[in-house]
């Protein structure tokens, strides 16, 4: 009897909510335009405080994980260390990869001692726009926190946020990374996929081990936006908007 072979079908991206943290209170970020960055309206809770928030958000996703931005830290302030403490004590079960402008190994650091045992359920994720060269790359993923770490490759339409030139170093990039296209974010305008599939052929262009997590972040609108980036390779991605108006998630159609 002649068999048909045996087709893999591309899985979906794990959606990953994210909240962005501003002053203590959750906003709804658009096209990475901070300045104009308002306090979150969501059918989801009222309010916008974190903790009901991200219980929200993980219930509507159904995910073990939350992206967090510090607002705050990334332009130029200090660490909201005692709102993530709060979250990290409110949810026992949950992995928060942080994004606070980390620009040193001493950053990461100086927030994670204090937390403890907390401190083992936050990967650092380290942002292209805030790392100031790739010595300082290199010497967070030699860090304890390093292997747990994710790389964001941050960009605005055609331009790369790379004072480092971590876009241009393949071979320096840790096993996850999170391609950041920020003039996409709330912007309904569909994942950039062309740029995800650039980074996942130049990290198949070095000799370094395949990648363990392609992250994409910005535009997706609903579930055929998600099942075109895992076409495209994405294994996670992060979602906002299209979770806090119900158009991907659990109940969505």
């Amino acid at each position: 009897m002649h068999r048909s072979p045996t087709v893999t079908l591309p899985s979906e991206p794990i959606l990953v909510p994210v909240v962005d943290l501003l002053a203590g209170q959750v906003v709804h970020a658009r096209r990475g335009e901070r300045s104009r960055y308002q306090p979150i309206q969501s059918p989801l809770c009222p309010g916008s405080d974190l903790l009901p928030l991200a219980r929200a958000l993980r219930r509507a996703s159904g995910s073990a994980l939350l992206y967090a931005a510090d607002l705050d830290a990334l332009q130029g302030g200090p660490v909201q260390a005692q709102h993530w403490r709060q979250l990290l004590l409110d949810q026992p079960d949950l992995r928060l990869w942080l994004d606070a402008g980390f620009a040193s190994r001493a950053a990461v650091e100086a927030l994670l001692a204090p937390l403890g045992k907390l401190a083992e359920r936050i990967d650092p994720v380290l942002a292209s726009e805030a790392l100031p060269d790739t010595h300082t790359l290199a010497d967070c993923l030699a860090a304890d926190f390093g292997a747990r770490s994710l790389l964001s490759l941050d960009r605005r339409a055609a331009a790369t946020m790379d004072p480092a030139g971590c876009w241009q170093r393949p071979d320096l990039w840790p096993p996850r990374v999170i391609v950041m296209t920020l003039d996409r974010v709330g912007s309904d305008g569909g994942p950039d996929l062309a740029t995800l599939a650039d980074v996942a052929n130049r990290s198949r262009a070095t000799d370094r081990p395949a990648l363990q997590a392609l992250v994409g972040a910005g535009g997706l609108r609903d579930t055929r936006d998600l099942a075109a980036a895992g076409s495209a390779g994405a294994t996670h991605w992060l979602v906002a908007t299209a979770l806090h108006e119900g158009r991907l998630g659990r109940g969505s159609n």
